[in-house]
């Protein structure tokens, strides 16, 4: 039996339906869900999701897809994350002007030619195609060349695989590869080192969008209306007690009724 509000998609996959948004979300209009998390659900069809149209942060990680074409029509999309999936191009998000964080690790993007479609996003300042934490990659990042084709592809970018290479901090980063790439040419043949791990957990470093403003207010205007709901029914069940010790007082003793 299929599971609630799910379809069968492509490969097998499952396929995003109205019903299972509304379930996820708690939301009746699909228009009004501002964040979306649709981790690992087997999904391979993004079906009706370009319908909604205030969307802004994402997370689509961990399923089966190999397409994002209906998240074109998502223009107030500012943090996505579509790693360990089976996408080998990014062409409908040319469409999401406002995207600010992108998470393509762990999937099929093969050359930088790929990323020419991300060129015109005049917000795009966090990309990640590789991930150490998680060991997600795509074929790309394997080239020598990667680090600059990605940097002058895209040259508004301040973070490439969390490390900052524009603004504050920059410097760091640039210190430690030059040191790193030191290390390496200058060292003798020798038992090969332990692999350094990363130190943080997995997500600690994901961005969210600077617009959460909006996703505040109504964070805070449904907890007003809901506070609100508590104080009336404070209200109503104080009215009824005041009026049911009334009534009692008001038909005086039980030896009065007659049987």
């Amino acid at each position: 039996m299929e599971p609630s509000g799910e379809k069968p998609g492509e490969a097998g996959g499952l396929q995003i339906t109205p019903q299972l948004l509304k379930s996820r979300t708690g939301e009746f209009s699909l228009e009004s869900i501002l964040l979306l998390k649709l981790r690992g659900l087997g999904l391979a069809d993004l079906g009706c999701l370009g319908e909604c149209l205030g969307l802004e942060w994402l997370d689509l990680s961990g399923n089966a897809l190999t397409h994002l074409g209906p998240l074109a029509s998502l223009r107030q999309l500012a943090v996505l994350n579509v790693s360990n999936n089976r996408l080998t191009g990014l062409e409908p998000l040319a469409a999401c002007e406002n995207l600010q964080s992108l998470n393509a690790s762990g999937n099929l993007l093969a050359t930088p030619d790929q990323l020419q479609c991300l060129a015109g996003l005049q917000c795009l300042e966090y990309l990640r195609l590789r991930d150490p934490l998680t060991r997600l990659s795509n074929p790309l990042c394997a080239s020598p060349s990667y680090w600059a084709a990605v940097r002058e592809l895209l040259p508004g970018l301040k973070v490439i695989d969390g490390e900052r290479v524009m603004g504050r901090g920059s410097e760091f980063y640039q210190l430690c590869r030059d040191l790193d790439s030191s290390l390496r040419s200058s060292s003798s043949p020798g038992p090969r080192a332990t692999e350094a791990q990363p130190w943080v957990e997995p997500g600690y470093w994901e961005s969210w969008p600077s617009r959460s403003g909006s996703i505040l207010e109504e964070a805070c205007r449904q907890f007003q209306d809901t506070l609100q709901e508590c104080r009336d029914l404070d209200r109503q069940a104080s009215d009824s007690l005041a009026q049911a010790k009334q009534a009692l007082g008001s038909v005086g003793p039980t030896s009065s009724f007659v049987f």
